[in-house]
């Protein structure tokens, strides 16, 4: 009788740079030694050590995903993305042994934790999809390959790497129609449309968004999928300065950000009151934010509306500035909300303008721009815009450093009339001339 070969004990360096002995059997045991583990560097080390186990076993497979799944967790609370990153790369030999699906699962799960970190940069995540598409295309994995790549066109897009995320796009939405993947297929016009948006093309944004849409109707499509097709349809609405169906879509997008707790109904509530200054309508501002819905958001991006709106009833542009500055991050750093806030701000400046000068047909530009409480070179460029604008009727003498207003010149009406007359003769004219052709024949 042949005895038992005892287990030869081996030791490997982990990711993490710590020693470890053998590998630990792939059981439920070993999980809760992981968990109970006072340091969190002796549970990863304990998490590499199950994933070394060598058992395929159906029961040692479950052990192990749990195992990556706590083990991403934890190197996500440590902040490693570079772990995470080299995790996937070790794990490729396990990703042979399980179904396509839990594969495509499991790198997915992994590529958001690593977006998750605080402080990781774009280039970490790009090169990382970039990695995993080369490896899929290697094992011939097109499912994942198609999600990994409109992750990378997503990534490349924040980026402002718009040319190689259009080629990316381009080539998927071509590839998924053939398919008729039609879950993908809104993900990838839903990023079509935002990155034509990025570059200023308007009309490209809405067919993207209108594929996106038509796409959906065909299938059950998750709520939050749906709040961001009606989150960017608000935007492009409101894009096209309609702002009461830009309001309605951000709504939808509130209420189904707001049920899922999602991070993205406070964008959606932002863009909700800007609709409401835009459209004059400052004063419903107030009562939104202080709802049951807006309390639960009350914070920097509400105030910052709720600043602007107060400026805009006052008309202030003392107060419009004084917000501007105070919430930068908010107004000026969201480019949404920054370019609508810009034009607005140009009217309110044209309106303000245009009430001061009326009474006067010379005045110092000096008196002004104390009356509007802005610096002196900037009402003079505004006055000086405006006057090529033809707002109104004027001259800038920089050499007095006064403006002169010119009365409005009043308009002749015999021009005009005379115009029609001689319209009317050339139509007679031709009358009289068909008939006598005809008379003639």
């Amino acid at each position: 009788m042949r005895r038992p070969t005892k287990q030869r004990s081996r030791t490997w360096v982990s990711k993490n740079g710590i020693m470890s002995s053998a590998y630990l059997p792939a059981t439920t045991d070993s999980l809760a030694q992981a968990l109970e583990a006072k340091d969190p560097s002796e549970s990863i080390s304990i998490l590499y050590r199950i994933l070394e186990n060598p058992s395929s076993s159906s029961e040692a497979l479950r052990i192990k995903e749990q195992a990556i799944s706590n083990l991403s967790d934890l190197l996500r609370q440590e902040k490693k993305p570079e772990e995470l990153r080299n995790l996937l790369t070790q794990l490729r030999p396990f990703f042979s042994l399980i179904p396509k699906a839990k594969t495509a699962k499991i790198v997915r799960s992994i590529i958001d934790t690593v977006a998750k970190i605080p402080g990781t940069s774009s280039d970490l995540q790009i090169s990382l999809c970039r990695e995993m598409v080369e490896w899929t295309r290697a094992e011939k994995r097109t499912f994942l390959r198609q999600r990994v790549e409109a992750r990378l066109a997503s990534l490349l897009m924040e980026n402002r790497e718009y040319s190689e995320a259009l080629n990316l796009i381009s080539n998927l939405v071509k590839e998924v129609r053939r398919l008729d993947d039609k879950l993908l297929l809104v993900d990838i016009n839903l990023l079509e449309s935002k990155l034509h948006f990025s570059l200023r093309n308007l009309p490209k944004a809405k067919s993207a968004l209108t594929a996106a849409r038509t796409a959906a109707n065909a299938i059950y499509v998750p709520p939050a999928q749906q709040g961001t097709i009606d989150l960017q349809s608000g935007i492009l609405h409101a894009e096209e300065k309609d702002y009461k169906t830009a309001y309605s879509y951000f709504f939808e997008a509130f209420e189904a950000f707001n049920a899922l707790e999602d991070p993205r109904a406070v964008f959606s509530l932002k863009y909700m009151l800007l609709c409401k200054i835009m459209v004059n309508q400052a004063d419903d501002v107030a009562g939104i934010i202080s709802s049951k819905a807006g309390l639960h958001y009350v914070g920097p991006e509400l105030d910052a509306m709720k600043a602007v709106a107060d400026a805009h009833s006052k008309r202030s542009l003392k107060l419009f500035e004084t917000a501007l500055r105070t919430y930068k991050a908010q107004l000026e750093e969201d480019p949404i909300v920054h370019r609508h806030l810009s034009a607005l701000y140009d009217t309110l400046l044209d309106q303000n303008l245009c009430r001061l000068i009326e009474p006067f047909s010379r005045v110092e530009i000096v008196h002004i721009a104390s009356l509007i409480e802005l610096p002196v070179d900037h009402v003079e460029k505004k006055l000086s815009q405006m006057i090529l604008d033809k707002k109104f009727a004027g001259t800038l003498d920089q050499g007095a450093g006064s403006l002169v207003i010119f009365d409005d010149p009043k308009q002749d009406v015999i021009y005009p009339a005379v115009l029609d007359t001689i319209s009317n003769m050339g139509k007679v004219v031709d009358s009289l001339y068909v008939r006598s052709a005809r008379i003639m024949a």
